[in-house]
């Protein structure tokens, strides 16, 4: 069974990617392949810059999201480390694979 802290991770990663346009958002940032300002965002998904930054605040908390200070923008990247970790995630809690937390997401 898995330990509490682990499993309030894995939940909040689940929460974070139930909303579909954090999931386009992820998207977006994952194939552009760099860095976006929340402007950039705005420009390719069908909602508003206030939603937009309410969705960023949500991945970013989630760790999916890291936020770069740029002058007075911020550049919102894909964090490799805890989108790599998504999958383990999902196996460890289907009782698929035995692959510690700690081991995958250092």
């Amino acid at each position: 069974m898995l330990d509490r802290a682990t499993a309030e991770t894995y939940a909040g990663w689940f929460r974070a990617l139930a909303d579909p346009t954090r999931v386009q958002i992820l998207n977006l940032l994952a194939s552009t392949g760099s860095p976006l300002t929340v402007g950039q965002i705005v420009d390719r998904v069908a909602v508003g810059q206030s939603t937009v930054s309410a969705h960023l605040k949500v991945l970013t908390e989630a760790r999916f999201v890291l936020a770069e200070p740029r002058g007075t923008a911020r550049l919102y990247r894909v964090n490799q480390r805890c989108v790599s970790c998504f999958p383990t995630a999902a196996d460890v809690v289907m009782g698929h694979a035995a692959v510690e937390f700690s081991e995958v997401c250092r």
